[in-house]
């Protein structure tokens, strides 16, 4: 009955897809693409790519989508680069779900609404850190190897590739229908034989016939010059069907064994400061921009670590971002994506093996939608990148001496205009001392000394003979976070001095706390000052246009938003700065009671914060009650009848771990379960002293085994490596009151934790998940996940609970009990429901807390579900990971709610305590509706 109903569901899925017409989509003015081997242009616009890496299928909230595409456009982005899993849309051949929480069409409306370019990367491989590397479970049944031009691979691969750009093609720059300027084939193709070149020719071919038509490029794994485009002319590189190269590095340091930062490592020349040749990055691709598709925003961790985020966050934080980023910009790598900008959740089965639950990355915004400090970095570096337009455009300037060895200045010029950039750091980068030194410049034709200061882990980005509002900029040592048509905004580290010098026909007039002094003989104005809270300079007169100069400390600088050409200081962002008649109109958070200050290129009458009248501060979040969570019900799955499951009897399997001679196809995958747990129920006739199993779990994936009902025991594979073991083997004795002839039956659970992924082109994907062999000769059923058509194809595996509504709203659960004070051995289920009353102006974050953070606690697991969404696996012996992140949509923040618990225990364990936690919050937001989220019918 329940194999009628999923191939019900799979084929009124097939009915709906091929039914639901496509949204109607306006056009707009067409646009061109072109490029040379200085940048992207966009209607001929030089334009800096300054991209973050966003992936929708890890925030299964769609208005939360906005959110995380507003504030990157906030922090200063242009761009987001997106991944689209196959595997997440795609529960079976030919059945492709785009609704709900896997609504591209609405995806990429809001980054065209919010202003964002796109960068799509829709595979067909992906790696990602998801489940097959993005491959859909039933793909690991094809006879053909994955990634090459095997006929039946490129006929499942056609086919996702048909559906996807069905969407994507409606939202290209090109045509006017949308923002994307970029379209990724594969993904770090390591392979580079004849099948692999006709492979990656055809998906070219493929997705230009299904009317792509802006630049193609793949993404070279570590910089080997693979599948370069045709022509490049560099010795060692492979050349392929793409029209720009693209290349990922994750460069950085490390984090201890105790979780806090280790020594940094040197920051990578991978352009025209570097080695060359083909694996010298951008350098294998001379004729094409400088392209660094992944670019290290943070990392994954991995089952039993110990837990690393928080100082990823800190390694790859402000300092780095200034050392690394901008080593970058002076290497000419003018098209960067940062990798990830937000992580969000591998929720239900979507984490690969290597990660668990969060995908945090320790990135700019984390997994809670805050912004990290590094985020100030980022936007600080966004602005300056896209004010100003001279960097889009730079080759190798004189070389610079500066008077400190332990120092190097890179000094990019515009080979137009002159413009020079002095971007300093230490020698080597990765050196965090205090040095001060000078260096000399030539500017119109006078020679300089300029003074600079590098403290720590730092690198300064100095602009020279640079022509801006109306000014000529001689040099300063402040940094140009950006620039209006009236104003420049300046900014230092605290404490430090600074000098900018500005040239003027005859002395201007300068108010403002800063020391003054003009030379007549020379034309320049010369400021002196410290960079502390705010100093707002005015310059008028002098042959030039007015302008006001705001010369910041870097904490204030942090405090500094742009929107349009509005200057916004204090709240804790700004989404959105208009005019309306006589009114301007902001829209942001705030984390407090927060004072604005505007600099606006004209006049205004009223200024509104959130649709509210600014007549003084503004207000921040209201406080937020959390309920505790109580009235807990219980109930231990069933030992339940076999009659409806699937006979496990296939005797062939295209898994790359095929059975013993002799024994049945076993392996999940073969009977149409690819996902979570799976059970198998053996009969025998005859006496064991023990029972062997192989079997393919995953990332700390496991097995539970029972015979005639006696608990045998689990085996659990090894963590605490960021690649652990996915297969294991399981040896149990048999107790001896067991060892008796006649019938006897086994049940066994596997828990499989996803499939590898197959970043070797080794088909690893296709390594058997669940029973491989059994050291008994039994015949055997199997039963599995029943998916769930609203939650998608990773919400579910195959507990007793799972298939039966246990998870949902509205399951009649009145005849469970209050939970007994342990656990036994297998899965009991927990359940209670609590409200919210969050206040209706907070955007506050909400997490469930497991146990206590840092500490281990028994042997067992739990899956959370919230409302009938998986939203994550607790591992109480193997962490690192306690506090969930429960997205607001899924979570109902002004209503009723349903919790369960999936715990599965080894037996005599405890639960340990569960609460909800506050994350984040502020006043503001998006506005959020509940996503669909279907309860209980029998």
């Amino acid at each position: 009955m329940r194999r009628f109903f999923a191939r019900t569901i799979a084929i009124l899925l097939m009915v709906i897809c091929a039914a639901q017409p496509a949204a109607a989509h306006q056009k707009h003015q067409a646009h061109t693409i072109a490029y040379d081997k200085y940048s992207l242009m966009i209607d001929g616009k030089r334009t800096f790519v300054w991209s973050g890496e966003f992936h929708p299928y890890r925030l299964p909230s769609p208005d939360l989508w906005r959110d995380i595409l507003q504030k990157m456009k906030a922090s200063g982005y242009n761009a987001t680069s997106i991944y689209f899993d196959w595997g997440y849309h795609s529960p079976a051949p030919g059945v492709y779900d785009f609704r709900g929480v896997r609504d591209m069409d609405r995806l990429l409306d809001i980054a065209e609404e919010v202003g964002l370019y796109v960068i799509a990367r829709p595979g067909p491989y992906i790696n990602a850190e998801v489940d097959a590397g993005g491959f859909p479970g039933w793909l690991t049944t094809q006879a053909g190897r994955a990634r090459s031009d095997a006929p039946d691979y490129l006929a499942a691969s056609d086919e996702w590739l048909g559906a996807i750009d069905t969407i994507l093609r409606k939202h290209q720059l090109t045509d006017g229908g949308g923002s994307i300027v970029l379209y990724q084939i594969e993904n770090e193709l390591a392979a580079t034989g004849d099948s692999q070149k006709r492979y990656l020719q055809h998906l070219y071919d493929k997705v230009r016939s299904d009317g792509i038509t802006v630049p193609v490029f793949h993404n070279d794994k570590g910089r080997n010059g693979y599948w370069v485009p045709a022509g490049s002319g560099v010795t060692g590189t492979v050349e392929g069907a793409v029209d720009m190269y693209a290349f990922d590095g994750y460069p950085g340091g490390t984090c201890r064994t105790d979780g806090t930062v280790g020594s940094p490592s040197v920051a990578p020349d991978w352009g025209m400061y570097g080695t060359g040749g083909a694996k010298g990055g951008a350098t294998a691709s001379p004729n094409t921009p400088g392209f660094v598709a992944e670019f290290g925003g943070g990392w994954f961790d991995y089952w039993g670590s110990v837990g690393t985020y928080p100082c990823t966050a800190e390694r790859q934080g402000p300092g780095y971002e200034r050392v690394f980023y901008g080593t970058n910009i002076a290497n000419r790598l003018s098209i960067q994506n940062f990798y990830m900008t937000f992580g969000g959740t591998s929720w239900g089965w979507l984490p690969a093996p290597v990660v668990y639950t969060s995908y945090d990355y320790g990135a700019a915004i984390a997994e809670d939608r805050s912004l990290r400090p590094k985020a100030n970095t980022m936007r600080q570096l966004g602005y300056f990148l896209q004010s100003t337009e001279p960097i889009t455009k730079i080759d190798r300037g004189p070389d610079i001496v500066p008077s400190a060895p332990n120092v190097k200045v890179y000094h990019p010029v515009n080979p137009d205009d002159g413009t020079q950039f002095l971007i300093a750091m230490h020698n080597p980068s990765s050196a965090r001392t205090d040095d001060s030194f000078t260096f000399p410049i030539s500017v119109d034709g006078r020679d300089y000394t300029v003074p600079l200061r590098l403290n720590g882990q730092d690198a300064k980005i100095l602009v020279a003979g640079y022509d801006v509002a109306g000014q000529r900029l001689v040099y300063s040592t402040s940094e140009l976070m950006t620039h209006t048509s009236q104003t420049l905004l300046l900014y230092g580290r605290d404490g430090e001095t600074g000098e900018t010098v500005l040239d003027y026909p005859s002395a201007p007039v300068v108010s403002g706390p800063v020391s003054s002094s003009y030379d007549a003989s020379t034309g320049d104005l010369k400021l002196t000052y410290t960079h502390a809270g705010l100093a707002e300079v005015r310059i008028s007169g002098g042959g030039r246009k007015a302008v006001t100069l705001l010369i910041a400390g870097q904490s204030t600088a942090d405090t500094f938003w742009k929107s349009g050409d509005v200057l916004v200081q204090g709240p804790a962002l700004l989404r959105d700065a208009r005019f309306a008649g006589g009114e301007l109109r902001l829209t942001g958070d705030t984390s407090s009671a927060t004072s604005l200050r505007v600099w606006a290129p004209r006049s205004y009458r009223t200024l509104t914060w959130n649709g509210r009248r600014v007549t003084g501060p503004v207000p921040g979040p209201a406080p937020v009650t959390l309920p505790a969570l109580d009235r807990w019900k219980w109930s231990a799955e069933p030992h339940e009848s076999d009659a409806g499951w699937v006979d496990a009897n296939l005797t062939s399997t295209n898994s790359t771990t095929k059975p013993p001679a002799g024994q049945p196809v076993l392996t999940a995958d073969d009977y149409g379960f690819h996902h979570g747990d799976v059970w198998y129920r053996g009969h025998y006739d005859g006496s064991q002293e023990s029972v062997t199993f192989d079997y393919g779990g995953g990332g700390a994936g496991m097995l539970q085994a029972w015979l005639d009902g006696t608990y045998l025991g689990q085996n659990v594979l090894a963590t605490g490596v960021s690649a652990p073991p996915t297969r294991g083997t399981a040896t149990f004795t048999i107790p001896e009151t067991l060892r008796t002839g006649g019938a006897h039956e086994l049940s066994v659970m596997v828990r499989n934790d996803s499939h590898n992924e197959d970043g070797g082109v080794n088909d690893a994907h296709k390594e058997g998940r669940g029973l491989i062999s059994a050291g008994v000769p039994a015949t055997w059923k199997i039963q599995g996940a029943v998916a769930d058509p609203v939650r998608g194809v990773v919400n579910n595996g195959g507990l007793y609970g799972e298939r039966n509504g246990w998870t949902l709203p509205g399951f009649p659960d009145r005849s469970w009990t209050a939970p007994p004070a342990t656990s036994p051995a297998g899965t009991s289920w927990y359940r209670t429901g609590f409200d919210l009353r969050v206040p209706p102006a907070n955007d506050t974050s909400i997490g469930l807390t497991i146990g206590t953070p840092g500490v281990k606690g028994g042997k067992y697991r739990v899956l959370i579900f919230l409302n009938g969404w998986n939203l994550g696996q607790y591992l109480a012996d193997v962490g690192p990971q306690h506090t969930f992140v429960l997205p607001n949509g899924i979570l109902n923040t002004r209503g009723r709610n349903t919790l369960s618990l999936a715990v599965t225990s080894d037996g005599g364990t405890t639960l340990e305590n569960v609460r909800l936690t506050t994350l984040n919050s502020v006043r503001g937001g998006v506005p959020v509706h509940q996503v669909h989220s279907p309860g209980y019918h029998p």
